[in-house]
């Protein structure tokens, strides 16, 4: 699944001041001529003078025939379909980012043309049905895939897939797409003068599990560890940290609650990593 396709835009022409990627495809004293891979290959101009903000001698010494770039639009003719770029007014931020978005929508774009072709579904019909679908609901297709390898169809359901896509989308999310994980991690301490307070400390630790197994909704796992005696560390463990920090507060609630009935001293601390 590691095959670069240009793709397909619901939009002829970029806006200005947009980033977008570009494939080299010839190179000029005067500037280079670029095709726009997320425009269906739309042709741009890259000016000597926007190649660079440091003296070069040719415009080689900064790119190649064949490479891609991330080029910001400086200029569009709407009425001729002409496009110039820069390749100096993008930052490095810019660059950093669109990449990043680029290889994750080439991937998530092959895994689903691969599903259409099991579907007997064309090109357009992938786009339309599924991919330009998920770009509206969650910014871009694989951020949809993502969710699905964790969620299973409801979200694809929810951005208007249809009924037919929705399986082979999730077996083939939870095959492909590698999901990163986020951590928190907490430090509880539990004092108890009690003959029983082991016991009770250990109750206070399963309302703490089982509030995460209820509070987390199969997002979030937590796994508890004993430092030494009177302190323990719960890592909670989920794939967005809004999830993890709501998880976390509930938890502090219910553990607190528990600790207060039981007798028990508590505090609890975020470990710095």
């Amino acid at each position: 699944m590691g095959c670069h396709l240009p793709l397909l835009s619901r939009r002829q022409l970029p806006n200005v001041g947009e980033v977008v990627i570009g494939t080299v495809k010839e190179i000029h004293d005067y500037g280079a001529y670029l095709e726009l891979d997320e425009f269906n290959g739309l042709r741009a101009f890259l000016p000597w003078v926007e190649v660079s903000s440091r003296s070069v001698k040719t415009i080689d010494d900064v790119i190649k025939v064949n490479e891609k770039v991330a080029v910001k639009v400086i200029r569009v003719d709407r009425a001729k379909g002409h496009v110039d770029v820069s390749l100096k007014k993008v930052t490095d931020d810019e660059r950093r980012r669109k990449m990043v978005w680029w290889k994750r929508t080439q991937k998530a774009v092959n895994i689903i043309l691969v599903i259409a072709k099991e579907l007997k579904k064309s090109e357009q019909q992938a786009y339309s049905e599924v991919i330009w679908k998920l770009e509206g609901k969650y910014g871009d297709a694989m951020a949809g895939l993502e969710m699905a390898a964790v969620e299973g169809e409801a979200p694809l359901a929810e951005a208007g897939v249809s009924q037919e896509w929705l399986k082979p989308l999730v077996d083939a999310a939870k095959k492909y797409v590698e999901i990163k994980k986020v951590k928190i991690s907490l430090v509880v301490t539990l004092k108890s003068l009690s003959s029983d307070g082991i016991e009770k400390i250990r109750g206070v630790l399963k309302a703490a599990e089982s509030a995460v197994s209820a509070k987390g909704n199969g997002k979030v796992t937590a796994k508890v560890y004993a430092i030494g005696s009177p302190r323990y560390r719960i890592d909670l463990v989920g794939v967005d940290y809004k999830d993890l920090e709501q998880v976390a507060s509930d938890l502090e609630e219910v553990m607190s609650r528990e600790a207060k009935k039981a007798d028990i001293e508590f505090s609890i601390e975020r470990q710095r990593e």
